[in-house]
C-alpha cells in the first residue's frame, strides 16, 4: 500500500517523472502551528544535485501546503502537501536499450509482473522521487513529537562499504561497545551532522568521511555504486509505545525503515549480463541519473520514517491513556500504574477484608 501509520496516515503519491510528488496526512492533531518553513529544511536536506557524489538531478524541492492549515495553524483535517517535478527527463532513460531490458537491482520486472503495466522512466514509484511525501510528513511528525515530548531523531553515517566512522579493534569489533560511539550517541545533534567539514557524507568525523568520499568518488568513477550503514538515535521517546505482540515499537520501526527505496541495491551504469522483457539474452548499459551512494541522503530520509513510526506509536498510547482516565478508579486486586508508584501500599479489597 501507499499508506504508512493508523492513526497518523501517511499516504504518499506520485511517479519520478509525473507532474507532482507528496502526500496526504491524516490524523495530524488541530491547533499546531504549521508552515512550510517546518518542512522544508528535511527536503532540502534530502533534494539531489547537491554535490559530485549524487544524482546530478537538480531539483529545488520546494513545498506547498495544499490543504489542512488555516492562518498557519493545523485544522486537524487532511493536510495535502505537494512538491513539483521540475528537472524532469523521461528522455534519460528512454532509447532501445531501456525500453527492452529491466534493470537488475531495481523494481522494473516486479512492477511489470505486479501491475501489467509500468512507468516508462525513473521507475515511477520505486524511484527515490517518491520519499519527498515521507520526509514531508515525517517533518510534521517529528514537529509535535518535539512540542509535545522534546523528542530528538539524529541520523548519521556509520559507514560506506568497508570504511567505518570508527573502524573496528581487537578491543570493540563493533561499534556498539566503543566508547567514543557511545559517547557520540548521547551528544549527537542535526546541526554537528550537517558541519560544512562532514558534508557530503554527513559521517560526523573529518577524518572517517574523507575516507568514505573517496571510496564513494572510486565507484562513481567506475560507473558502479556502493552501500553503507546508517546510525539513527531517537531521544526522549514516551514509555509504553508499540502494541503487543506484533506490532512491536521495533518491529514498526523496522518495517518503516525497510520500506525505503533502495535499501537493497540501486541502478549502476555499468554494462551488465541480463536478459530482455522477452527472455532473450543481452547486455544493459543504463542511462539516467543515479547516486552512486544514496547514503548521505538517505538520512533525512531515515530520521522522517523513525518520526513517523514514533508519531503512530504515540497517538495510539494517547488514545489509550485518555479512554482509560474517563474510567472510575479501579477498586480491585489488579496492580495499577498508581499502586505500582507509590499509591496504595496494598490493594483496596485486601484492605476491606482486613477491616471486618
Amino acid at each position: 500500500m501507499s499508506t504508512f501509520g493508523q492513526y497518523f496516515r501517511v499516504t504518499t503519491y506520485g511517479e519520478s517523472h509525473c507532474k507532482s510528488v507528496g502526500c496526504i496526512v491524516d490524523g495530524c492533531p488541530p491547533g499546531m502551528e504549521l508552515t512550510e518553513e517546518d518542512i522544508q529544511p528535511q527536503l532540502t536536506r534530502r533534494r539531489p544535485g547537491q554535490s559530485a557524489i549524487t544524482t546530478p538531478r537538480n531539483e529545488q524541492d520546494l513545498v506547498e501546503i495544499q490543504s489542512g492549515t488555516e492562518f498557519g495553524i493545523t485544522l486537524g483535517t487532511p493536510i495535502g502537501m505537494k512538491v513539483m517535478n521540475k528537472d524532469q527527463r523521461p528522455k534519460d532513460y528512454g532509447g532501445s536499450t531501456m525500453d527492452m531490458f529491466p534493470r537488475p537491482s531495481h523494481a522494473d520486472w516486479t512492477y511489470l509482473e505486479k501491475y501489467g503495466v509500468k512507468a516508462s522512466s525513473g521507475g515511477g514509484r520505486s524511484s527515490a522521487r517518491e520519499t519527498i511525501g515521507r520526509v514531508s510528513a515525517g517533518a510534521i511528525a517529528e514537529k509535535y513529537l518535539s512540542l509535545t515530548h522534546g523528542v530528538e531523531i539524529i541520523a548519521f553515517v556509520a559507514s560506506v562499504g568497508n570504511e567505518f566512522l570508527f573502524p573496528p579493534t581487537p578491543e570493540h569489533p563493533t561499534q556498539a561497545t566503543n566508547p567514543k560511539f557511545l559517547n557520540l550517541i548521547n551528544t549527537i545533534t542535526r546541526e554537528h551532522v550537517d558541519s560544512p567539514e562532514f558534508l557530503p557524507i554527513r559521517c560526523p568525523d573529518k577524518e572517517a568521511a574523507d575516507r568514505m568520499k573517496s571510496l564513494v568518488e572510486k565507484f562513481r568513477d567506475a560507473h558502479d555504486s556502493i552501500g553503507g550503514t546508517v546510525t539513527c538515535v531517537i531521544r526522549n521517546v514516551p514509555s509504553g509505545l508499540g502494541e503487543p505482540c506484533f506490532d512491536k515499537l521495533e518491529a514498526l520501526i523496522g518495517h518503516a525503515m525497510l520500506s525505503i527505496p533502495s535499501t537493497k541495491a540501486a541502478t549502476i551504469s555499468q554494462a551488465q549480463d541480463t536478459v530482455t522483457y522477452d527472455s532473450t539474452p543481452g547486455v544493459l548499459e543504463a542511462k539516467g541519473r543515479h547516486d552512486p551512494c544514496v547514503v548521505p541522503r538517505a538520512i533525512p530520509i531515515v530520521e522522517s520514517m523513525a518520526a513517523l513510526a514514533i508519531m503512530d506509536a504515540t497517538m495510539a498510547q494517547l488514545a489509550r491513556s485518555a479512554s482509560r482516565q474517563r474510567l472510575p478508579p479501579l477498586k480491585g486486586t489488579l496492580p495499577t500504574k498508581e499502586t505500582l508508584l507509590g499509591g496504595a501500599k496494598e490493594p483496596v479489597a485486601e484492605k476491606e477484608a482486613s477491616k471486618s
